[in-house]
């Protein structure tokens, strides 16, 4: 079975939780530790329905269902290629009855699902603004990493919509766009509540930003302890180890 869903030129990682695990491309975009840290920043509560905007070769549904309760994850990905990547990983895991690869232009996901009516929207979306040096505009990795397909502000106004009354919103980006996230998710009635600053060592300024929001939500942001990736010798922290499920390596 695992040999008819992995294409010759494929390989398959294991996501270190409950037996998972993740069909990828080599020569495509593969994922980093920015979607295992956001996975595991969401607080998904039993029975919910959650939404992935962007979500690539699934990564986040797939952890998603490993991790929470809940009822049915969706993810929403442009790229047919990948999509369907994503969709066998989906059956790899046995997940098709709680996971679903919707291959879609997140703009036009109303064809597919009402709005308000998920519990909370995860995405970790394209980092970089358009025109910033591409080379080949229509490439997968470009798509994945430079806001061609997407923007920001698409991102945040759609996740708006999706959600229910104090929904949840979890995205992954990086700190120097602070500003336009909180401007964007205000003004689409996404309230920031938690943000997470994550660094690659104790003396190194941060490179992730993890937020949390909640839609029609009271003003109150916490500012979360800092995350260290790595210890000066360039092992993993003890919490990235935890998050990973290596204690004791």
């Amino acid at each position: 079975m695992d040999e008819k869903l992995v294409k010759e030129h494929e390989r398959v990682d294991d996501l270190q939780c409950r037996g998972l695990r993740l069909i990828q491309n080599p020569e495509g975009f593969c994922f980093g530790i920015d979607a295992v840290l956001l996975s595991n920043f969401c607080e998904i509560r039993k029975n919910w329905r959650v939404i992935d905007l962007g979500t690539g070769t699934g990564i986040i549904p797939i952890l998603l269902a490993g991790k929470t309760n809940a009822k049915e994850i969706l993810g929403v990905e442009i790229q047919e290629e990948v999509a369907e990547m994503a969709s066998r990983s989906v059956k790899l895991n046995k997940l098709e009855e709680k996971v679903k690869i919707i291959n879609e232009d997140l703009n036009k996901i109303f064809d597919h699902v009402n709005q308000n009516s998920f519990d909370a929207v995860t995405s970790n979306p394209p980092y970089m603004n358009e025109g910033a040096g591409l080379l080949n505009p229509e490439s997968m990795k470009a798509i994945s990493r430079h806001e061609i397909k997407c923007t920001l502000e698409d991102v945040i106004r759609i996740s708006s919509k999706l959600l229910k009354d104090r929904g949840h919103f979890y995205m992954v980006h990086r700190p120097h766009r602070l500003v336009d996230i909180i401007y964007l998710c205000r003004q689409y009635r996404l309230e920031p509540k938690k943000i997470r600053f994550v660094h690659p060592n104790k003396n190194k300024k941060p490179n992730i930003l993890l937020i949390q929001c909640v839609k029609f939500g009271r003003p109150e942001l916490k500012f979360m302890d800092p995350l260290y990736v790595y210890n000066e010798d360039g092992s993993y922290t003890d919490e990235i180890h935890k998050i990973y499920g290596r204690e004791g390596e």
